[in-house]
Formats: structure tokens, C-alpha cells, sequence
């Protein structure tokens, strides 16, 4: 998930994480040590994943605790470069924008799974996030793949259909949101302009990102990116966003019903769900595409992490068959993990469960698990590179100007000129 997802769990079941299960006691032999966050979702997901492979092999124990994104970014920089392994856990999450820093940066340090795992299991996107000098490293875990969430009633109402919002590109989804607005009062999307999800959607929905193989900046001339930013600006000129400042105004902005829509990745699905009053009067679309780049497409991506195993593990290989037995191959677990958690997971098998085929009578009876499997199939690869993080805080800081009206062409100068600066 992504950083809006994560400052999510900050609101979600907080008392999980006094539970037994999250005990920080040192590790004992043959003991796994796992870092993760989120008590109802990460969590609880690699909780169940563990329950199932201690039933078959009984000597083996786990501690699963509760890190914060941040904290476990910061504490294997520190420890990594200090070149001290004390401490760190045997398996570790981290969000898949961010792990080709420290692949780059410290060879070596995580163990290769492509040698013990078959990656062409999983969502091509997802392994080649973590894929470095041919081989990859993660076990890929939950999708971010993106969807258009929005309020058939809404659309009703301004005289569309489902199938107007059908396929079709971001331009036209601004035409609609006009006549939507104008008809019934309701704003297209919410936004906090800290957060820059919306242009990564777009742009990745196409193939591009923020920097090229090898850690060049793609700034200036980056057709999906000044697109992306086109089109942000025509809503925010439009009065199609709802500006708001942090995770609670924002899901605030959907669940209250004042939004029509909202382009989000899949782990969004529970908090819309949350409004139980509004069950029936939602459907979820393909995401729109952009009009003028080449190889833009539907699919896209916005979070999902992974899991990867330390080379300074005692227990390595012992780690890489639990990953390997659970979460390379039972597909009943995803079954599980996608009814309690509202996790999809990456293992493209994991589609033929009955879960994922199942109906929900939220979003008008359809088939919402099996859509959004199916589009993570098809979003483009990128390569995050070890620079995203200063990217996207570029990104970040230009996008109140554009939103009143700014030179976007000024805006990619100044991304790539703060970018550039980062890097040194």
C-alpha cells in the first residue's frame, strides 16, 4: 500500500497490535523473526499465512511485529550500511517503490528467491519491481492494481449509464464529471495534494515513471507524466476536486457522499465498503486512459508491497520454504486473506478460487474480485529505481501551483531541477 494506505492503518483496529502475536521477545531456535505493519491488514494477513504452515510443521515458530513503514525503512538503512545484522528480522515488508534502493545499494543483503521460487506465478509487474541483475527478490504479496470506484446513482442521475464509463479516457471521464457536478452538486474526486497517487496512476498506466533504467531523471520529457499533470490540472481548474488534507478528510470525502468517484488502488475497497448505507450504490470501472501517449492502457498500479528474506537470516532457508509453501502456492490462503483482509493478492492462480469469482452485492452484484485480478495481469512494468521517494516529493511540491493554474512546463523544470539536486 501506499503512503495514504499506510497512514490507514493508523485508524484501523490499533488494539490488534497488544495481541500475542506481535511479541518483540528475541528469537529462539527456529524461531522466524517477521517485520510488517498494519494490524489489519499485513499483519493479520502473514498471521493466518503462518497458523497454516506451523500445522504442518510444528517446529517451527514465529514472531510477527508490528514496524511501521518508516521505521523499518529507516532501520535497515542504518543497520545495513553500518554493516551490523544484529536485530534484523529473518523476513521483512517492503513497499515495492522502494526496495530497489536498498537492492542497489546493498548487494547482497537479501536473498535471491527467483533460485527457490517460480516468479512466472505472479503478476509480471510485481516481480519485476524487485528484480535486480536477473534475478528477483521479493515474494511478491498484495496488488495495488487501481479501478474506477463510483456511484452509479450519482451517474444515474446526470443521465449516465454503467457502460458510459466503460473504456474510456480521461478526458471524457472530465466531461462527465462536468455534467455531474452541474446536475447534482457532487465533485468528481477528492484529493490531498500532498499525496501525488493520482499522477502515478496515470502515468504508470502507460509504462512510464519518474526516472529511466539506470536512475536517470524522466522529467522533462515525459509524455505521460506532463499528461498526467494536464489532466489534474483541468480537474482542479474544473472544480472536479475536492481538496482535503490528510487520510480522514479524504476517505471522508467518499464515504460521507459528497465525491462521485474514486481512482484508487484495490486496497480502498474495505473503506468504501465501510459505509454499509451506501451498499448497492456503487460499481467499479477500469481506470480511465490517457489520450495521447503512446501505450497507454486501463491497468496501473498504486502501492502493494512485498516480502523478502535477510542474507543475515539464521533461519534463511527455513524462511524461504515457509514463503514458498504459503505464499508461492496455497492458493486457499489468498482465498482467505482476500474475504478477511480485502487483500488481492499477486499469485495469479489465486483467480480461480471461489472467493475471487464470487459476486458482491455491494457493488451491484459484479464481480469485483475477478475484475480487478484480471487488470493486475495487465499493468505495465516499471522501474522504480532507487530515487522514487525524492521523485515523488518533487512531484508533491509542485502540485498545489499546477492545481491553481501554473506553468506546467515550469513545474517538470522545477521537478527535475529538485530531483537532480536530491541525487547529488
Amino acid at each position: 500500500m501506499n503512503r495514504i494506505a499506510s497512514r490507514r492503518s493508523l485508524m484501523l483496529g490499533v488494539a490488534l497490535a497488544s495481541v500475542s502475536f506481535l511479541s518483540v521477545a528475541a528469537a529462539s531456535a527456529g524461531e522466524l523473526t517477521v517485520w510488517c505493519w498494519d494490524p489489519n491488514f499485513n499483519i493479520a494477513a502473514m498471521t493466518d499465512a503462518t497458523a497454516r504452515y506451523t500445522a504442518s510443521h510444528p517446529d517451527t515458530t514465529f514472531a510477527v511485529n508490528n514496524v511501521t513503514q518508516d521505521e523499518i525503512n529507516q532501520k535497515l538503512q542504518t543497520q545495513l550500511l553500518a554493516g551490523v545484522s544484529d536485530g534484523l528480522p529473518d523476513i521483512v515488508l517492503i513497499q515495492d517503490d522502494n526496495i530497489q534502493r536498498f537492492l542497489q545499494s546493498f548487494p547482497g543483503a537479501f536473498v535471491p528467491l527467483s533460485d527457490s521460487v517460480d516468479m512466472t506465478k505472479f503478476a509480471a509487474y510485481k516481480v519485476a519491481a524487485a528484480t535486480y541483475e536477473g534475478k528477483s527478490y521479493s515474494l511478491p504479496f498484495d496488488s495495488g492494481v487501481t479501478g474506477l470506484f463510483y456511484r452509479s446513482d450519482y451517474l444515474e442521475a446526470a443521465g449516465y449509464k454503467p457502460a458510459d464509463v466503460q473504456d474510456i479516457t480521461w478526458d471524457r471521464l472530465i466531461e462527465i464529471g462536468k455534467d455531474v457536478l452541474a446536475k447534482t452538486g457532487h465533485q468528481l474526486i477528492d484529493m490531498d495534494y500532498n499525496d501525488d497517487g493520482q499522477i502515478i496512476m496515470m502515468m504508470q498506466s502507460t509504462g512510464q515513471w519518474y526516472l529511466k533504467p539506470g536512475n536517470e531523471p524522466n522529467i522533462i520529457d515525459n509524455a505521460a507524466l506532463k499528461e498526467s499533470l494536464e489532466v489534474f490540472q483541468k480537474m482542479a481548474q474544473g472544480g472536479l476536486i475536492k481538496p482535503v488534507s490528510d487520510w480522514t478528510g479524504y476517505t471522508g470525502g467518499f464515504t460521507s457522499g459528497e465525491v462521485a468517484m474514486v481512482p484508487q488502488g484495490v486496497w480502498i475497497t474495505g473503506t468504501i465498503k465501510s459505509a454499509t448505507d451506501q451498499s448497492g450504490k456503487w460499481r467499479v470501472a477500469p481506470l480511465p486512459k490517457l489520450n495521447d501517449v503512446e501505450g497507454a492502457t486501463h491497468y496501473s498500479n498504486n502501492g502493494g508491497s512485498s516480502w523478502y528474506v535477510l542474507s543475515s537470516s539464521k533461519n534463511q532457508e527455513e524462511a524461504v520454504d515457509f514463503l514458498k509453501t504459503i505464499w508461492a502456492e496455497d492458493v486457499d490462503f489468498y482465498q482467505g486473506i482476500l474475504v478477511n483482509q480485502g487483500a488481492v493478492g499477486s499469485l495469479l492462480a489465486a483467480r480461480e478460487g471461489a472467493a475471487y469469482k464470487a459476486s458482491d452485492p455491494f457493488f451491484n452484484d459484479e464481480p469485483v474480485w475477478q475484475n480487478f485480478s484480471d487488470w493486475l495481469a495487465q499493468v505495465p512494468a516499471v522501474d522504480y529505481g532507487t530515487f522514487t521517494p525524492e521523485a515523488r516529493l518533487a512531484v508533491r511540491a509542485q502540485l498545489p501551483n499546477i492545481a491553481n493554474g501554473g506553468s506546467i512546463d515550469d513545474a517538470l523544470k522545477a521537478i527535475d531541477a529538485q530531483l537532480r539536486q536530491q541525487m547529488q
